[in-house]
This record gives C-alpha cells, sequence and structure tokens, in this order.
C-alpha cells in the first residue's frame, strides 16, 4: 500500500512539473513574441494539416504586414465587432462573458462565446478549436500571461495577422488580397466591417453571405467609427 501511494505521489509530481514546463514554454514564445513575429499558429498548423489530407502540396494563404501598414478601419471594425472594450480590460471582458453565460442558458447549449481579442489570440497560438473547461482554463492562463508582457499594439498587430478569415486564409493581407484583391492598408470601412463580422466562422461565412450577415457588417460600420484602437 505504501508503494502505491509513493508511487502516486510520484506521478502526482511528475504531471505538476510537465504542466509548470508547458507554461514556462508558452511564456517563453510570448516573451518571444513581444520582439519577434510568429512564423506559425496551433491554428495554422492545424487547418494546413486538414488541407494537405485533401491536396498533398497545400499550402496557407499568409504574409505577415506591420501594424502600421494595415487599415485603421480594419481594426476599429475588428475591435467594434470581437472586443468593443479591448483597451480598456485586463484580457477578460467579465460583463460579456456573463451575458454570454446568460444566452447559452437560455438555449440550453454554448452558442455564443463572450471571448476578447486576447482570449482569441491565445487559442489560436497553442490551442485548439475543440471546446472543453480544460482548453478554456489553459486560454486564461495563457491570456493571463499575454497580458502581462504584450501592449494592446502588439496583442492587436498579432492577432490580425494571425487570425483565421477562410479555408487556408489567415491574415489581414491574405483576406484583403482573397476578397477584395487590394492590400490591407487599403481596405475601406464597408470592406472592413465585413471582414470583421466573417471572423466567428469564416470557413463558413467565405462560402455564405447572406443578408443576415450583411446586416450586421452594416451594424458595425455604423459602430466602428466610435472604437478605440491602440
Amino acid at each position: 500500500m505504501r508503494g502505491l501511494m509513493r508511487g502516486l505521489k510520484w506521478l502526482l509530481a511528475g504531471l505538476v512539473l510537465l504542466v509548470l514546463a508547458y507554461q514556462l514554454w508558452v511564456f517563453g514564445h510570448l516573451l518571444w513574441w513581444t520582439r519577434f513575429n510568429p512564423s506559425e499558429t496551433s491554428f495554422m498548423s492545424l487547418r494546413l494539416a486538414e488541407l494537405r489530407e485533401r491536396q498533398p502540396d497545400a499550402q496557407l494563404r499568409w504574409q505577415w504586414v506591420p501594424y502600421e501598414r494595415i487599415s485603421v478601419q480594419l481594426k476599429r471594425a475588428v475591435v467594434a465587432s470581437e472586443d468593443d472594450g479591448f483597451v480598456d480590460h485586463e484580457g477578460f471582458d467579465w460583463d460579456a462573458i456573463q451575458r454570454a453565460m446568460e444566452k447559452n442558458r437560455k438555449r440550453g447549449r454554448a452558442a455564443v462565446g463572450g471571448s476578447t481579442i486576447s482570449q482569441q489570440l491565445a487559442k489560436n497560438l497553442f490551442l485548439s478549436p475543440s471546446r472543453s473547461y480544460l482548453r478554456k482554463g489553459q486560454e486564461a492562463v495563457i491570456t493571463f500571461m499575454m497580458e502581462a508582457v504584450m501592449d494592446k499594439r502588439r496583442i492587436l498587430e498579432i492577432y490580425l495577422n494571425v487570425v483565421e478569415w477562410g479555408d487556408g486564409v489567415f491574415g489581414a493581407e491574405a483576406a484583403a488580397q482573397r476578397y477584395y484583391r487590394i492590400s490591407a492598408a487599403q481596405l475601406g470601412p464597408e470592406q472592413a466591417a465585413r471582414l470583421a463580422v466573417m471572423l466567428p466562422n469564416p470557413r463558413k461565412y467565405e462560402k455564405q453571405f447572406g443578408p443576415r450577415l450583411a446586416a450586421h457588417a452594416a451594424s458595425v460600420a455604423t459602430r466602428m467609427h466610435y472604437s478605440q484602437v491602440p
């Protein structure tokens, strides 16, 4: 019995050390990315693997562009659509989370998220699209670390460069080229609003941009001028 208990203690200690090592690995990457750009994200790796199941030589559409070469219209549209309190919160919008929980309770399912841009970036960089309490917990830890080492400008710059905008399409530059054949710097208000409302489900909306989504884009276009961006 004592041997069994001793073995369980060593196993638990080993698991704790693995978890701590992973958190240090994540923190190291976040520190590196305060000055250097990511070359890949977890979402990019997953999507590329899916694409190559259908087409072995498939490549992602992705090109990094600096913050100043992304239209301010897109920055405002994304903040208005995804996280209007982005510049003020510290990674978590508790009011939005509470509203999402209430909507999900009424619908009887997890239909609404409430995640901030920082939380979405944490998920895109390191995690997977799957939903679980364990993943949400890790997402929260990464978000906390990210907000501790990065300013809002850098967080938004990385987010706009790595977020998924269609099947194999990542980042603002690739999205602007894919949908409008212009650079991310040239996006106007209406174009930016349409791109912003695609973010919750970009692979679906690139094929089906219906009247309801168009109305949402029009609403974002009227509100985005009031959105604060870094």
